[in-house]
This record gives structure tokens, C-alpha cells and sequence, in this order.
């Protein structure tokens, strides 16, 4: 293994952010529905952060708003990203087919169901809030 570019001191994902219109209907979404467990929620403040269960050390999920108000440019690139068909973040699965019959029981809409690439079983499904999600199945 090459040891070009590594450091002493190495740095891990902390936290992404996703965009969303709504943090509070994102935070339901993301607890009640996909599972995520609450890191921090401040509706008032428009502060909703949640993490994958089972994964203490892994990066936590900023659901940042781009209402009311919000960044012009942000909210053109979620719209664009969306109207694409491009997921704003990849969440994997050990077993692909079970995951997506356990979100379709809870009336999550998939855009593509799972099929088979060069890199894995991959599925895609839209998170309510005007974004589309990747689930992988390496």
C-alpha cells in the first residue's frame, strides 16, 4: 500500500449535510422511516442532525435547510440535482433486497429498484424531501 499522501495524524467524515426543505418533516423522515437515530433536533432553530444506527463512529447527517429563506444557490442545486436524477448521498446495505422490501413497507418510493452493476447491487429511492438516495450493496 502507497503512503503517499497520508499524515500522522489522519482525518475521518465527521458529518455531511444534506439538503432539505424542511428539517422537522426531514428529521421524522430520517428517524421514523430509514431508522437513523437523533443526534441533535432544535425545530426552532432549524437544527435537525442524525446518525445510522449501529455506527457510533460513523459521520452524522446535517438535514440543512434551505427554507425558509436559504442560500438561492443552494436551493437550484438541490432543484438540479433532483430534476437529474442524481443522489446526494449513498447509503450501503448488507443485504440490498431486504432493506428495500423494508422501506416499500413503509411507503418509500424508489426511483430504481435493485439491480446489478460493475460496482455492486445498486438501488435508489427519493427521501420525500426533493432528494434522491443511493442504496449500495457492495
Amino acid at each position: 500500500m502507497s503512503t503517499t499522501g497520508q499524515i500522522k495524524h489522519p482525518m475521518k467524515v465527521a458529518m455531511v449535510s444534506i439538503l432539505v426543505e424542511d428539517p422537522s418533516k426531514a428529521f421524522k423522515y430520517y428517524t421514523e422511516v430509514l431508522g437513523f437515530e437523533e443526534v441533535m433536533f432544535s425545530p426552532e432553530n432549524y437544527i435537525a442532525i442524525v446518525k445510522a444506527p449501529l455506527t457510533a463512529e460513523g459521520p452524522m447527517i446535517l438535514l440543512e435547510p434551505t427554507e425558509p429563506g436559504g442560500i438561492e444557490i443552494a436551493k437550484k442545486y438541490k432543484k438540479e440535482l433532483y430534476s437529474m436524477g442524481i443522489p446526494v448521498i449513498t447509503f450501503s446495505s448488507d443485504d440490498i433486497y431486504k432493506t428495500v422490501d423494508e422501506l416499500k413497507s413503509k411507503n418509500v418510493v424508489f426511483k430504481k429498484d435493485p439491480v446489478k452493476t460493475d460496482y455492486g447491487i445498486e438501488a435508489v429511492f427519493d427521501d420525500s424531501n426533493g432528494n434522491y438516495i443511493q442504496l449500495l450493496q457492495m
